[in-house]
């Protein structure tokens, strides 16, 4: 018996990466039918978030040109139906094409619910019932939640630690001089734990502030319509979500650093003496915290960004943009 001709077309980015560890990917029951002959291909097919069918006419071109039997896209943007809802997929099983998001997947083992959705999918494009076509949409209830985990981990946030390492190295100079600073000891020694948590509240919800202005990543609707308001929110929320995610790490990494610093340099009955106060090593974490805070706002807004394109890059508006640029190129 023949292979099944197999295409796997895949966004650039995530998507490639995600379909690049899918190796020797095979239907469940190889004794029941013929073994599958995957060709992968990395392109950018997806034009816009709202209409699938677009999508899927895309693929069956794909089809056309490879002589494919079936194929199957993944994407790293979210679905959605004509009646607004998310999908995590759809097949068209009349020409055996199919349609994936990986977003709608979720943020929990990534990888292994990909291969299980994608087996799922080319099994059902090769059943020989063609009944029009088929969606899988997501659940009323968390579905959105799900789909705002996914597309934080599509974008991630750990990469943005790279493009702000120069701001990071001058959030880290600034903690190093304010440790030995005795104002600072004094401020530090002043402040309740409320206040240390509304200070790390604000320099994070600044720093994320400042990258979203800086690099110009807020997403406005392209029209007055509900469907366009709507995309606008869920790429604007992933935005936010993943750019608090990358501070957030950045924050923990300062404040590690600036700690072990005070427990290398500072003696507390030194630094007690000279203050007149009564100091431990217990006394070191609460100043390491407020030290991240203020080299944070300090340090950090008072530098330029490394690489502005790794902050855009977390940013699903900049990535759809660039892919629709290619899209017309191509075209």
């Amino acid at each position: 018996m023949d292979p099944l001709r197999v295409g796997l077309v895949a966004d650039p980015a995530y998507p490639t990466q995600v379909a690049r560890r899918l190796d020797d990917l095979q239907p469940a029951d190889r004794e029941g039918g013929p073994a599958w002959d995957v060709e992968l291909v990395s392109e950018p097919f997806t034009s816009a978030s709202e209409w699938p069918d677009d999508a899927l006419d895309r693929l069956a071109d794909f089809a056309g040109e490879r002589r494919w039997e079936v194929v199957v896209g993944l994407t790293e943007l979210p679905l959605r139906d004509d009646d607004g809802h998310y999908l995590l997929a759809e097949a068209d099983r009349r020409r055996g094409v199919g349609v994936l998001s990986l977003p709608a997947l979720g943020g929990v083992r990534p990888q292994a619910r990909a291969r299980t959705a994608l087996l799922d999918l080319i099994t059902d494009l090769t059943d020989p019932d063609p009944s029009a076509e088929a969606r899988v949409p997501l659940p009323p209830r968390g579905g959105r939640a799900r789909l705002l985990r996914g597309m934080v981990i599509a974008n991630r946030p750990w990469r943005l630690v790279p493009g702000l390492s120069s701001a990071l190295v001058a959030a880290l100079t600034t903690g190093a001089i304010a440790t030995i600073n005795s104002t600072v000891w004094l401020l530090a020694d002043s402040l309740h734990p409320w206040r240390l948590v509304v200070a790390t509240v604000a320099a994070i919800a600044l720093v994320v502030g400042w990258l979203i202005i800086d690099a110009h990543l807020w997403d406005r609707p392209e029209d007055d319509s509900r469907e366009a308001r709507e995309r606008s929110r869920l790429y604007n929320t992933s935005t936010v979500l993943t750019l608090t995610a990358g501070a957030v790490v950045c924050y923990v990494v300062l404040y590690l650093v600036n700690l072990v610093w005070a427990f290398f340099v500072l003696d507390p009955a030194v630094m007690g003496g000279f203050l007149r106060i009564s100091i431990s090593h217990a006394d070191f974490f609460l100043l390491a915290w407020f030290v991240a805070s203020a080299a944070t706002v300090g340090g950090a807004l008072g530098s330029g960004l490394e690489s502005e394109e790794a902050v855009r890059a977390a940013a699903y508006s900049k990535r759809e943009e660039l892919r629709r640029e290619r899209l017309a190129e191509r075209d």
